[in-house]
């Protein structure tokens, strides 16, 4: 009779036995990940690269032309938000206009975090590197490596991080009802779950065409926690937010701040409710600062956060099967010109929130532009790069938000002309004499 107990309690220790090892195996890979994350806390990432000599009188001239853009065109488009410009290694230019909480009257500040919508995929983008290089996972495995039961097998981690997947977008799926009750709020692991159970139809072959796409980068957030054995909230401020020194950066946590965090708008001021899709990340629910992302971008420079080759596996286009300028990295959009030009940025758009963040890394320079009061002005800062290099963008300037300004816009282009001159090539001053000489028939007339 003992002996048949001994039996009975056999399949109990061998479960117990299991937990067990799952249990410590989880935080022998979350110890791992912890040994291997290099401590940049006491870095100054501005002195950690040797940025161009800055020229004053250069920079005093932008700073003016900016100011003259952010009181003509950014407020009077009434836009909600904070806009930060910023060359070898120090800010030109900052603002910060509206509120965080309209209805409260709480002012948007500079330590006021913003939904920076797909900005988020820069940095979910940067935490999958630290992986790569840690040696803990490769851009070719297999999503199903880290994924039991992902039914698409030839997707891998790289198909993700440069949209070309082939995966079926799960924003598109959320309103089909064979797919999901949106009356539900929608996770990471609910993502996942409908394409193991259900199994829709995929757009094409993993590796084929490039197709912007929401479940590439929920699905990296799951990796992220698959192998950190943290919570992708927690594994961005262990191995991204804390190392750049992003104080204000966090991933929102639905049940934890979704009543704390600054809010979102229509463009007549009324507030953008949550839905069934404002639980999911990776891809997007990161609140951050313009100063904390300018943090982010000065860590870009120096090969201390991310080593060069890397960088360079980052930072280059994917998908040229289409003709254009415009291509996709890991976690980033850019623009290249056949003149060696070539701009790395990202926007972003969720409810109100209209988010941009360009970096010119030639000319060492930095635009960002976030806001919470749905306005498509954000976007047409990006033109900005033209300040600094020699970009086919026109100007935003004051003629663009409303008529009669003519003058003013003259006004900021002889400025900036005078600036360039000491500096710039022969064809950008061109460029610019023409824009002159355009406004002042416009003036005539």
């Amino acid at each position: 009779m003992k002996n048949w107990n001994w039996l009975l309690l056999i399949p109990l220790l061998i479960n117990f036995t299991q937990c067990k090892n799952s249990k410590t195996d989880q935080l022998q890979t979350s110890k791992n990940i912890n040994d291997t994350i290099p401590q940049f806390d006491s870095i100054n990432w501005a002195s950690a690269y040797q940025f161009q000599k800055i020229d004053l009188v250069d920079q005093a001239n932008k700073y003016r032309f900016l100011d003259k853009f952010y009181h003509d065109f950014w407020m009077h488009k009434n836009v909600s938000g904070g806009f930060l410009v910023a060359q070898h290694g120090k800010i030109i230019y900052e603002g910060y206009s509206g509120f965080s909480d309209i209805e409260n009257q709480i002012p948007l500040t500079a330590e006021t975090p913003i939904h920076i919508a797909s900005i988020t995929k820069v940095l979910t983008g940067l935490a999958i590197l630290k992986l790569v290089e840690f040696d803990k996972i490769k851009l070719n495995h297999k999503v199903s490596k880290y994924l039991k039961g992902f039914p698409y097998e030839d997707v891998t981690i790289e198909d993700l991080m440069n949209h070309r997947s082939g995966l079926p977008n799960y924003l598109h799926l959320s309103d089909d009802k064979n797919y999901w009750d949106n009356s539900k709020k929608m996770t990471n692991q609910d993502v996942l779950e409908i394409l193991i159970q259900k199994k829709p139809e995929a757009t094409g072959p993993a590796g084929k065409n490039f197709s912007y796409n929401n479940t590439n980068f929920v699905l990296l957030a799951l990796i992220i926690e698959k192998v950190t054995g943290l919570s992708y909230p927690k594994a961005m401020k262990k191995m991204v937010f804390n190392p750049l020194g992003m104080k204000n950066t966090f991933v929102m946590e639905f049940e934890k701040d979704s009543a704390r965090v600054s809010k979102s708008y229509y463009n007549n001021g009324r507030p953008w409710n949550y839905d069934h899709l404002d639980v999911t990340y990776g891809d997007k629910n990161i609140y951050s600062t313009p100063r904390d992302l300018f943090q982010m971008d000065l860590a870009m420079y120096s090969d201390q956060f991310l080593p060069k080759k890397l960088k360079e596996k980052a930072w280059k286009g994917y998908s040229y099967e289409s003709k254009g300028v415009k291509n996709y990295g890991l976690g980033i959009r850019l623009m290249e010109w056949d003149n060696g030009g070539k701009i790395l940025y990202h926007n972003g758009w969720w409810h109100g929130n209209n988010t941009t963040y360009v970096r010119d890394f030639e000319n060492e320079a930095t635009i960002i532009s976030l806001g919470n009061r749905k306005n498509r002005t954000i976007y047409s800062t990006f033109r900005l790069v033209s300040l600094f290099g020699d970009y086919p963008f026109r100007f935003p300037d004051a003629s663009d938000s409303h008529s009669g300004k003519s003058e003013d816009s003259l006004k900021n282009l002889e400025k900036q002309m005078d600036s360039v001159k000491q500096k710039t090539r022969k064809d950008k001053v061109e460029h610019l004499e023409e824009k002159v000489d355009s406004i002042k028939g416009k003036i005539k007339k």
